[in-house]
């Protein structure tokens, strides 16, 4: 069966902003979430359906290869420039966001699972900008990033040695509260210890309570070869540090490939101009080309090679991550139009047009041709 429209699935025109995307994907999520709809397949699979159409629609970069190129942008592996698992573009925060009032603590039988959200660790970006070669080899970078750690006095406890928190006074240590408005009764996140239930009465000195320190940490990353720009590599436990026991957050670094003076590139396929002369491209030639590698290739142009015509260097490309494989090199041929001729030139290039005839020039031909026609009607 064809996969629908992803702004269709959400219900949402193609210049919807992130927030009504959001938004839009917010209503179905909750409507059939499987949570709700125990045993309910079509309602699993709309849930499904709406989580793949957020996941593209979320992320600049799918978002913008499907409005090129549409569901055929990630087939055959298309789509895998980072991600979030099965959810594709949006990061854990912004699921539990969308989530935490309508499944946090749902049944009363998810309370320390939510403790832990609200106590984990903040997610971290890191800018990092590589050239295209650099792309092509794959390379170790170190990178140096602030961050939050355990504090050693505490132990990440908040509180002074020899004592423990307390339980919270506001929610008796449940880390919600319930709260009546008209017909509905609403729980929210406790707003005196932020859902963890527990409350700090004797901070530790040296983090004032709050269990970690600001540090600077320094990292060794090991870009993979391959990799393209807003490949988002994810390095699980490496973001801030979770309070009062909290699990740490992880740290996303975010590829930026700069562009390149000679090649241009569309995913693992690379492309570039050669210009070449009216008389290599009439009477043939062989050129030799650089490659993304840093060596040499040779192209034989036949004669009358017209401009704009394209070779194919099968495996010159970026290699796929992951992969054994390569992309191809495109280059395209430009003729170009002599300037500044001496009188030499001009005087070959007179007698050339004189002895010219329709057989060296089929495309003027057959345009001429169609013009009369036009003319006569």
């Amino acid at each position: 069966m064809a996969k629908r429209d992803y702004y269709d699935v959400l219900g949402v025109t193609k210049s919807a902003s992130p927030e009504e995307l959001k938004s839009a994907y917010r209503k179905l999520a909750v409507k059939y979430h499987p949570d709700k709809n125990p045993g309910d397949k079509t309602a699993e699979d709309k849930f499904k359906e709406a989580s793949e159409a957020y996941g593209i629609l979320s992320d600049k970069s799918k978002k913008e290869n499907y409005d090129n190129f549409g569901h055929a942008a990630f087939e055959n592996g298309g789509g895998g420039k980072g991600g979030f698992g099965g959810f594709g573009g949006f990061s854990s925060a912004d699921f539990s966001d969308i989530f935490e009032d309508f499944f946090g603590d749902f049944g009363g039988g998810r309370r320390s699972s939510k403790r832990s959200s609200n106590n984990r660790g903040s997610d971290l970006r890191y800018d990092l900008s590589i050239t295209l070669e650099e792309a092509y080899t794959g390379k170790k970078q170190n990178i140096q990033f602030s961050s939050s750690e355990k504090c050693n006095s505490c132990k990440g406890s908040g509180s002074k040695a020899g004592y423990s928190p307390d339980r919270c006074t506001y929610c008796g240590g449940n880390g919600r509260v319930r709260t009546n408005q008209g017909f509905f009764t609403v729980q929210q996140t406790c707003p005196q210890c932020a859902g963890s239930g527990e409350e700090i009465t004797n901070p530790c000195s040296d983090c004032n309570g709050q269990g970690n320190k600001q540090t600077s940490k320094k990292l060794s990353v090991t870009i993979p070869k391959g990799v393209d720009d807003g490949t988002r590599i994810r390095l699980a436990g490496k973001g801030e540090a979770g309070t009062r026991g909290g699990a740490t957050g992880d740290l996303y670094i975010f590829v930026n490939v700069k562009s390149h003076e000679l090649f241009k590139r569309s995913e693992v396929n690379l492309f570039f101009e050669f210009p070449i002369s009216i008389a290599d491209a009439a009477l043939g030639t062989t050129i030799e080309i650089p490659t993304i590698d840093g060596k040499k290739a040779k192209i034989k142009i036949p004669d009358g090679t017209q401009s704009g015509k394209q070779f194919r260097l099968k495996g010159k490309g970026m290699p796929f991550m992951r992969r054994a494989d390569f992309g191809d090199l495109y280059v395209q041929v430009k003729t170009e139009v002599p300037i500044s001729l001496n009188k030499e030139q001009k005087e070959l290039l007179e007698k050339f047009r004189k002895i010219e005839n329709e057989r060296s020039n089929p495309s003027i031909k057959k345009f001429f041709q169609k013009a009369k026609d036009f003319w006569k009607n």
